[in-house]
């Protein structure tokens, strides 16, 4: 099979090659899974640049969540059976025609979704319920204050929010960008080249944000400091900006906020019960037709690094995704 991999870590994502690989058997408890589309996530180029907290051994092909068909079974898998129709979490794996995946990781495709929809999905909107519903505890009728709205898990929160009864207010630095996000629900835009505290306080009079949702870092974290309402929660989802931010314990005390990080994934291996809630929750909302991920591009296998290129240069508004093997369903 073909699989894009990387055999060095560097800054320059353009390392990954492709390679023919010849891939073992399922081991116990996986299954063979023909893959149709994989999404990019910024953890995966962070992990081609050695950056990421899980730091897999080389080569290896990135992809942290895939969609496809399950083609042979290893021993001691009951729950799947082969031609079942499946999303994968992967972790690693996914720029690949093939690859072996956990049974326990792999569940029915939505109905009514594409493979690519089906591979876009999970990552993006499980970060926004784990960190809206079980980190930030987002009740009806409160402010969502939601950063890096045009992205992936940013979209998705702006969804989630909307859903959980919120008033969502997102920023971005593009107005075109910004249409997309209004369109998909969002009360309120903020383009933040100008600055964001102020207008925040003006849109809650004069209040700040009671959950504001940060996978940027850097100078947004620093000025969503200053616009956070009294007991708020300033949930920490990631840093694209480049640079981790850090905050003087005096103001958490004086304006009685909290910090939260959020880490879905971890979140699910800590509570293992906790997690299947999760995920169980996010399929039925796709199930229902409740979230439906944009996928702003679609690349082949061969174009990988364009897709992460596209990514990493913030030209995305919602998912990119890889497909392979033949024409989407």
């Amino acid at each position: 099979m073909r699989a894009m991999r990387v055999h060095e870590l560097s800054e320059d994502i353009s390392v990954l090659r492709m390679d023919d690989v010849e891939l073992p058997p399922p081991g116990p408890g996986e299954v063979r899974l023909k893959l149709r589309a994989c999404s990019v996530n910024f953890p995966d180029i962070l992990m081609v640049q050695g950056k990421y907290q899980f730091k897999p051994e080389l080569p290896f092909s990135p992809g942290m969540e895939g969609a496809g068909i399950v083609t042979e079974l290893g021993e001691g898998v009951t729950s799947l059976k082969v031609g079942d129709e499946v999303v994968a979490g992967l972790r690693i794996g996914g720029f690949a025609e093939e690859v072996n995946a956990s049974a326990e990781a792999c569940r029915p495709i939505p109905k009514g979704m594409d493979f690519a929809r089906a591979a876009a999905y999970p990552a993006a909107y499980l970060t926004a319920y784990v960190a809206l519903v079980c980190r930030g505890h987002l009740q009806p009728g409160e402010t969502l204050l939601v950063h890096g709205s045009t992205g992936g898990v940013g979209l998705a929160a702006v969804e989630m929010g909307k859903l959980l009864g919120a008033t969502v207010i997102a920023t971005s630095a593009s107005d075109e960008k910004l249409k997309v996000v209004k369109a998909r629900g969002a009360d309120h835009v903020i383009n933040i080249n100008d600055g964001f505290r102020e207008k925040v306080k003006e849109l809650t009079g004069g209040k700040g944000a009671d959950v504001i949702y940060d996978p940027v870092g850097g100078d947004v974290f620093d000025e969503s400091v200053r616009c956070i309402a009294w007991n708020g929660r300033l949930l920490i989802i990631g840093f694209t900006s480049g640079r981790i931010p850090s905050v003087s314990v005096n103001m958490p005390l004086i304006k009685g906020f909290s910090v939260v990080g959020v880490r879905a994934g971890e979140y699910g291996r800590r509570d293992p019960e906790a997690g299947k809630a999760n995920i169980e929750a996010i399929d039925r909302l796709a199930a229902e037709g409740k979230i439906d991920p944009c996928i702003c591009a679609r690349f082949p296998l061969e174009k990988a690094v364009e897709a992460m290129h596209m990514l990493q240069n913030r030209q995305v508004v919602g998912k990119v995704v890889i497909e392979m093997n033949g024409e989407n369903r």
